[in-house]
């Protein structure tokens, strides 16, 4: 017997930053690109969480809350200075994927790369995200 399940369809945008996925975007560069973190934090849930793809032992487990989230921000900081340009978003009302460029320096030299994020809402807020490198980091 063959059951077919209807998940619905996400809505992919060019970019729009008046989306849940877009809002929640635009403060995760805030805090990248500027270092300010209280847009973002008034975003996510009691229970947020995050992974990154940092090639340190401290960050290769999930981490959780909003103090881990400043320190990861802080730490970025010390070394990579960029500046992220969303190129298209796909999301639905429990999740927002958001793939973007990052331009800039790694300790003083070029960098360059793709990324993704993947954020996963609860009532518009942001309850967890998880980035994905397109090409590998090395340690800083």
């Amino acid at each position: 017997m063959r059951m077919d399940i209807d998940f619905g369809k996400p809505l992919t945008a060019a970019w729009d930053a008046n989306t849940t996925c877009g809002r929640a975007f635009e403060a995760f560069r805030t805090a990248f690109e500027y270092g300010e973190t209280a847009d973002f934090l008034g975003l996510v849930t009691d229970d947020f969480r995050f992974s990154v793809p940092l090639p340190y032992d401290d960050w290769k487990e999930p981490q959780f809350g909003r103090q881990r989230f400043i320190e990861l921000v802080q730490f970025e900081r010390e070394v990579l200075q960029v500046a992220l340009t969303p190129q298209f978003q796909l999301f639905d009302s429990q999740y927002g994927v958001v793939v973007f460029r990052a331009e800039g320096l790694l300790s003083n030299q070029p960098y360059h790369n793709v990324l993704t994020v993947v954020f996963e809402f609860e009532d518009e807020r942001i309850r967890s995200f998880h980035e994905f490198v397109g090409m590998p980091l090395k340690n800083y």
